[in-house]
């Protein structure tokens, strides 16, 4: 893409700022040419950012943007492949231990902590929607980021989004996740999204085949909505598969992927889905390395038997994806105390990482050890961004000294924050009104 691309998204995204849209617009220039800051703090002494340190604060705090528009704006502007879009989706986490004063915390996934611990911190959780790239890399594309509530599980934002953001896209999309959206209730929400859906399942789930035609007799009940079990980890519930392949993968090992049609959750019986295994014989058969691991797809267009362990491979781009909005972005460094300045943080960060994916042909500063063939990564994009901001310009108007705040008056009485305890999202059960004969 040429640099006029890059400075009409910029003028609509202008245009999705409904208040202190000029300081949020300085804010995302901070956060796009200012390699050197470590700390959200730090923004403020970018030569894009013309307030003071203190209007940082004052924007995430009064800020407001309008995500219908931003969604529209993100689709729009998003890459078309030549076949179909590949999009993923995954909940990443943001830990906020010691905020007591941060309200609807919950208890999310935390990583690398001391053997022995329990993997779960207070803190906040997004939903992330993003377009993968062709090759696996850091270079995806975010159409929307939105914070898990503690009312709200991860599969009900999910569909959410994909309900709003699906329809934008050109027909034809295809949605990798991981094992936390491989279940019934996740199949049943995006029952009637036009999108077809690949997410790993646990090998312990137990699926159904369709029930047996039986002839209609008055007064006979309800007909079954079940037919025989399949059990991932019981061979002998498993029937012969609709299709199979073998061959060799990339490093030339053999694996083997069976194909079982027509079958259904329990909880999701008018959802027919094709539950893949995928045998891998040169595996170490470790917990990251399994040789046998477990797929559902549901849909209409199931990828070929053969490309099924290099599609879902590129999930793992939308990883990459998460290490650089919080290693290089500082997504989670911002110290804010309400989930709505975070999120709208969050979407700050989300117009950052697409202006850098839109400018990834523009401009890249490499440095002299640095492969002069390979392809660039953000940061290297990122370090030409000031050259680019400089010749493009901004929308936003020029500060307006207003003078000074006088502060705190004598007599002033100070009150401490509301403290918030941590919320415990109990498990929600699949609720089903109807019995199951």
């Amino acid at each position: 893409m040429d640099s006029s691309t890059l400075s009409v998204f910029r003028l609509e995204l202008y245009a999705c700022f409904l208040k202190s849209s000029d300081a949020l617009m300085n804010t995302v220039d901070a956060l796009l040419t200012d390699c050197t800051a470590t700390s959200f703090v730090e923004l403020s002494l970018s030569p894009c950012f013309e307030r003071k340190w203190h209007s940082l604060y004052k924007t995430m705090k009064k800020g407001k943007v309008d995500r219908d528009a931003l969604q529209k704006l993100f689709a729009k502007y998003a890459p078309k492949p030549a076949e179909r879009v590949v999009l993923a989706v995954d909940a990443s986490s943001i830990p906020r231990p010691c905020s007591g004063t941060a309200r609807d915390r919950t208890y999310v996934h935390a990583s690398n902590l001391p053997k022995g611990s329990k993997p779960v911190v207070s803190g906040w959780q997004f939903s992330a929607l993003s377009v993968l790239p062709e090759v696996a890399s850091s270079w995806t594309y975010t159409l929307d980021n939105q914070r898990i509530e503690s009312e709200k599980t991860a599969s009900e934002v999910a569909a959410r989004q994909l309900e709003a953001l699906v329809p934008l896209l050109p027909v034809g999309s295809l949605l990798l996740a991981d094992g936390g959206y491989g279940n019934a209730p996740f199949m049943r929400l995006t029952e009637a999204i036009d999108c077809d859906i690949l997410c790993r399942l646990a090998k312990n789930r137990v699926l159904y085949a369709a029930p047996p035609p039986r002839p209609e007799k008055p007064g006979a009940g309800q007909p079954p909505r079940h037919g025989a079990k399949f059990d991932c980890k019981d061979a002998s519930t498993q029937t012969a598969p609709s299709a199979t392949y073998t061959g060799l993968d990339a490093e030339g090992q053999e694996f083997e992927v069976c194909a079982f049609s027509d079958l259904h959750f329990q909880g999701a019986h008018t959802v027919s889905v094709t539950v893949l295994r995928v045998t891998r014989h040169g595996a170490k058969g470790t917990e990251r390395d399994p040789r046998v691991s477990w797929f559902v797809f549901a849909g209409e267009n199931l990828p070929a038997l053969c490309t099924i362990p290099a599609v879902y491979g590129r999930r793992y781009s939308i990883e990459h994806g998460f290490r650089v909005d919080k290693q290089d972005l500082m997504w989670e460094e911002a110290r804010l105390r309400t989930p709505e300045g975070f999120q709208l943080w969050t979407d700050l960060v989300a117009c950052v990482r697409n202006q850098l994916f839109l400018a990834r042909d523009i401009a890249v500063e490499r440095r002299a050890w640095e492969c002069k063939e390979a392809v660039p990564t953000p940061s290297q994009v990122r370090r030409a961004m000031p050259g680019i901001i400089r010749q493009l310009g901004t929308p936003a108007r020029q500060s307006r000294p207003r003078g000074y705040y006088k502060g705190r008056q004598k007599g002033d009485k100070v009150q401490k924050a509301t403290r918030y305890k941590t919320v415990y999202k109990a498990k929600k059960e699949p609720q089903n009104t109807n019995p199951v004969v």
